[in-house]
């Protein structure tokens, strides 16, 4: 049985089709095809039917896919008990990351690797809580975030590793009446102009809650993703918004207030496959990571 069949028919439950697993794994569809030929005629199955435009896999194929993450699993933790002979872990881990985080968590990773032997390939997205998971697919770890808990939705069957605990805070011109409070209760933001971010997004579930503790009445001026454009815009007077403590600059014409009487924080996490998470580069990157978690402070 060849391990790579596996691999690709984990690959083609996970991505849906033939055409996004060549573009995963930089091959042609065709080629892709190929394999899958070249699969059911050494395990003498059929492992594929047709499925409108597309295919699916049969029940064997479903069944030989699953089992291909423990099949990977083990080998990866061959690999990380090589890796550990070395003493010294090495090569490349790829890393993605909501901006907030990386912002605070990418500079000091890379200066605290200087004297390693592990490079870093990163990249940034800003997308809703559920859509992170589906990242691991291309990265061997995910920087995430939850407001619901430490495991994101969708996070099931993953390596999640807690990285940081985040109070958000109610953003608010600095010449806004509220600004003179300490801190802030919903019922203080009964009817507020709210800078929001898109729906699905975890902080809109934490803007609704507010808004529905308040009595309701709120009002949803725009919706962005990027924190500093949303920042630059409650410093103008635009409206008032939700933003993470440890991550949000501080700016001229802005204020923080922490908010009481509901749940508001956010979980930061690293999120990985099994069998990635096995790898000895990787796991001396979330190490690293989880210490600098650590360190972050009001």
């Amino acid at each position: 049985m060849d391990v790579r069949h596996l691999l690709l028919l984990r690959e083609l439950a996970a991505r849906g089709s033939v055409t996004a697993v060549a573009a995963a794994t930089h091959r042609t569809p065709s080629a892709v095809s190929q394999q899958l030929r070249a699969a059911e005629r050494e395990l003498g199955v059929t492992l594929t039917q047709p499925d409108g435009r597309g295919i699916r896999l049969t029940a064997a194929g479903r069944l030989l896919a699953e089992r291909a993450d423990d099949v990977s699993r083990a080998l990866a933790s061959v690999q990380a008990d090589l890796d550990d002979l070395r003493e010294t872990p090495s090569g490349t881990v790829t890393l993605g990351a909501l901006p907030s985080a990386a912002e605070v968590l990418l500079p000091p990773l890379l200066v605290r690797l200087r004297e390693t032997d592990i490079d870093v390939a990163f990249d940034d997205f800003d997308i809703a809580e559920s859509e992170y998971a589906a990242r691991t697919l291309d990265h061997d770890i995910v920087l995430a975030h939850s407001l619901s808990g430490p495991r994101p939705m969708g996070a099931e069957g993953l390596s999640v590793t807690p990285l940081a605990r985040e109070p958000v805070d109610i953003a608010l011109p600095a010449d806004h009446p509220l600004a003179a409070k300490e801190s802030l209760r919903p019922t203080d933001l009964a009817g507020a102009r709210w800078i929001a971010v898109p729906e699905g997004y975890p902080f809109e579930t934490l803007r609704l809650a507010v808004d529905h503790a308040a009595g309701g009445g709120g009002e949803v001026a725009m919706r962005l993703r990027d924190n500093d454009v949303v920042a630059a815009l409650v410093a103008t007077g635009v409206g008032v918004a939700l933003l993470p403590r440890f991550t949000t600059r501080p700016r001229e014409g802005m204020v923080l207030r922490p908010l009481r009487g509901v749940r508001a924080s956010r979980h930061i996490v690293a999120l990985s496959r099994p069998d990635r998470a096995e790898r000895a580069a990787v796991r001396h990157v979330v190490r690293e990571l989880r210490a600098i978690g650590r360190g972050l402070r009001s």
